[in-house]
């Protein structure tokens, strides 16, 4: 009976004793499985996003897990100080790029990418509160530079927003701005020029010969004003001959007017350059000196004429600031004359008027640029000395020349806005109808009477309340080819 109940205890000991020794072999089993799962998150490298510092600002970095060591790759574009575990001072020292790598209590690493860039957030406060009608400027960096992006309402803007940058960083902007609706500006031009000229001569020529004894006298005084004239044009000429001596005495009085008058239209984008030229180019040879001493003769181009040069820039408001520089040249009735060696020859000079100035209009207003007066008095006289200075007697032995010229230039600039054509604007040809073959050489017509419109013939009463509300616009009056705002 002992037996049997010792029997009974020992056997849940012996129980016991083995579950234990089971539980310490399936241990000692998955300890090489749970070493290798602590070795592999050891060994980890992660990625983490970017990290974008401002040049000369300082920030805290708060880390997801304890670090326990931090090295940044290049200390001179940043600088790394780990605070505690969980925090890590960052200051952006110099613009560039570089990585910061980040060990972990438990072995695995962390890199982040850091780029220390310009400051865009103190630029696009200040350009909110100096441009306040810009609300759609966007200031961004790209590795050491500034970029704007976004649109502004006009070219000034534009510009004013650049020059706001520049004074952040210099020359490194990147001007990626769009101006909403660039509007087109043309340029009617009116420029008239009156010169008046008047021109007086007045010479003689005196041949008289004598005999005393065996003496002969000869006096011969020419002093002709139209020397050299126009063969076909002499002017007025007086004979007066008596025997073999003889008095000649020509005149001329010559008075003249030209008118000019130009009207060019240019047209050009709002902030682009238009330029336009009536007249000619004449070729001036240029001398050109090579390396090797020799010296040759090139030909060079010059522009005469009517010319105009203007930027337009359309600003708030539809006001037009307009830059706008106008010129007349022509060529000179004198040339150089310029000798090279024994060759000489006479090069053409030119006559210019120019004018330069910026206004602010509003569509359709005109300035204009007067005041380019050019009065010119040339007088001459030739004589024989002595006898020329003689009163009265003195006009047979001199020949006088006066010339009196006077222009007058006036410039009258008108600025448009353009805008499209409506759909069915007309042509000036639209109203010609070719003639019949009967109607052009029985009747001798030209052109045949533009049919009526059928609307119009095959309803008349139509009453005024059936027509759309939006009429066709009328036909312009000019033949221009665009509307104007």
């Amino acid at each position: 009976m002992n037996k049997h109940h010792q029997g009974q205890r020992r056997w849940p000991a012996a129980k016991a004793l083995l579950s234990a020794l089971g539980m310490t072999l399936a241990m000692l089993a998955a300890a090489p499985q749970y070493a290798q799962a602590e070795a592999a998150d050891a060994n980890t490298v992660e990625l983490a996003p970017q990290v974008n510092a401002t040049l000369g600002k300082s920030t805290l970095l708060r880390l997801p897990a304890p670090a326990a060591r931090v090295s940044v790759g290049d200390k001179e574009v940043a600088d790394v100080i780990l605070i505690n575990p969980k925090e890590i001072y960052l200051l952006g020292k110099k613009l560039g790029a570089t990585n910061l790598i980040v060990w972990g209590k438990g072995g695995q690493s962390t890199i982040v990418d850091i780029l220390v860039g310009m400051d865009s957030g103190a630029l696009q406060n200040k350009l909110t509160q100096l441009l306040p009608r810009e609300k759609g400027i966007q200031v961004s960096t790209a590795g050491d530079s500034l970029v704007l992006s976004g649109t502004v309402g006009d070219s000034m803007g534009a510009d004013k927003a650049l020059m706001i940058a520049e004074a952040y960083a210099g020359k490194k902007v990147v001007n990626m701005l769009k101006v909403a609706g660039p509007q087109q500006v043309m340029l009617e031009v009116k420029m008239a020029e009156v010169s008046k000229n008047l021109l007086d001569k007045l010479g003689a020529q005196l041949g008289a010969t004598a005999k005393t004894g065996g003496v002969h006298y000869l006096l011969t005084a020419g002093f002709l004003s139209l020397t050299g004239a126009n063969p076909l044009s002499p002017g007025g000429l007086i004979t007066i001959t008596d025997g073999k001596n003889t008095i000649k005495i020509d005149a001329e009085n010559k008075d003249g007017v030209v008118k000019i008058l130009a009207e060019p239209n240019i047209m050009a984008i709002s902030g682009q350059e238009g330029s336009f030229l009536a007249g000619g180019k004449v070729l001036i040879p240029v001398a050109q000196t090579a390396a090797s001493g020799s010296s040759s003769i090139t030909l060079e181009e010059k522009e005469f004429g009517v010319g105009l040069k203007f930027t337009p820039t359309v600003l708030e408001g539809d006001v037009i600031n307009l830059r706008v520089a106008p010129e007349v040249s022509e060529l000179s009735q004198t040339g150089t004359a310029v000798s090279i060696g024994s060759n000489s020859s006479v090069l053409p000079s030119f006559t210019t008027r120019r004018a330069s100035t910026t206004v602010q209009l509003r569509d359709g207003q005109s300035f204009a640029i007067a005041g380019l007066i050019k009065s010119n008095v040339t007088e001459s006289i030739r004589r024989f000395p002595l006898l020329g200075d003689i009163p009265v007697l003195g006009t047979l032995f001199r020949s006088s020349e006066f010339q009196h010229d006077k222009t007058e230039l006036l410039f009258v600039i008108t600025p448009r806005l353009v805008k499209p054509l409506p759909p069915n604007y007309a042509l000036p040809t639209d109203s010609f109808k070719a003639p019949t073959p009967a109607e052009f050489f029985l009747n001798g017509k030209l052109e045949n009477k533009p049919a009526a419109p059928e609307n119009a013939a095959a309803e008349p009463d139509k009453s005024a309340k059936e027509q759309p509300e939006a009429a066709a616009p009328a036909a312009p009056s000019d033949s221009t080819g665009f509307e104007m705002k």
